[in-house]
């Protein structure tokens, strides 16, 4: 995992943060991605009164990315609002690994800056990915 991705991306994800619509939670988060050219995009929590319809920070960082025409994550950042570190809820586990191989590292940043490494391998062994609805 490159220290120099994670401040970047570290950086990118408490930025968009800052813009989360969190009204009902007050709970703020943040993500950002890189691509294997280097591209990054941001995202971060959308709620909605109708609250099965928000969306995490995760998906608006990957959706940003997929809209620009990217397919691939080569590192994920998810900045917390607090001193613990935010995981990935399962469907965002499920996004990720959609555009991501095992080994693509994950890294939760806390308010404070401290890190938890990992991959997403590790959040979801035995992802069902696109080869998986071949017969």
């Amino acid at each position: 995992m490159n220290k120099n991705n994670i401040e970047q991306l570290s950086a990118l994800a408490f930025n968009a943060q800052k813009n989360s619509h969190s009204p009902y939670s007050n709970f703020k988060v943040g993500a950002a991605v890189i691509t294997p050219t280097g591209e990054t995009f941001a995202g971060c929590n959308v709620e909605s009164a109708a609250f099965p319809l928000g969306q995490c920070a995760e998906a608006t960082a990957i959706g940003n990315m997929v809209s620009q025409g990217y397919k691939r994550i080569s590192h994920i950042v998810i900045a917390s609002p607090n001193e613990e570190f935010c995981f990935p809820c399962g469907g965002c586990r499920q996004k990720i690994a959609e555009f991501a191989t095992d080994d693509t590292p994950v890294t939760m940043v806390s308010k404070q800056g401290q890190t938890h490494n990992t991959t997403i391998g590790e959040l979801l062994p035995n992802a069902f990915r696109a080869h998986d609805l071949e017969k």
